[in-house]
């Protein structure tokens, strides 16, 4: 990726609401140039979508966990995704390498809620789970830098 094309990836991951003005003025380029190379930067699927930052505090999902799992019968399919893809508490699903199979971030409102959570992943999934409770986020989901 050229170094025009990486700045406006960065501005973008740092503020998905940038106007293509403010994007031409940051790199030097015209709003039209600019628009024309999200565009292709979109296609070529390096943007993939432009999202809010919402605080789950206020939302009344103050508890976020990650929930390691791993298969109760390894020999059965693997298809803990698509048992799981509908379970609303969960916000990502990552395939690891390690004891575990899979890594889930979850959010839920109270440690109740985390255990009825927990019970549910196991019956849908047929999983055993390893649970850590985050205590405080000092930064998440940071802009790309460069690379």
């Amino acid at each position: 990726m050229e170094a025009t094309d990486r700045k406006i990836v960065q501005l973008l991951a740092a503020d998905g609401r940038m106007s293509f003005t403010e994007l031409g003025r940051a790199t030097g380029l015209s709003t039209s140039a600019v628009h024309q190379r999200v565009k292709r930067l979109e296609q070529r699927g390096l943007l993939l979508g432009y999202g809010a930052t919402v605080n789950h505090d206020q939302i009344g999902l103050p508890l976020t966990a990650f929930i390691s799992i791993r298969p109760i019968d390894p020999s059965q399919p693997d298809d803990c995704p698509e048992r799981l893809r509908d379970v609303p508490e969960i916000e990502s699903c990552w395939s690891v390498a390690g004891e575990e199979s899979y890594l889930l971030k979850v959010r839920t409102a109270t440690p109740h809620d985390l255990e009825n959570l927990l019970a549910r992943i196991r019956a849908a999934a047929n999983v055993s789970t390893r649970t850590t409770i985050v205590l405080s986020t000092y930064y998440e989901s940071r802009p790309v830098t460069g690379g």
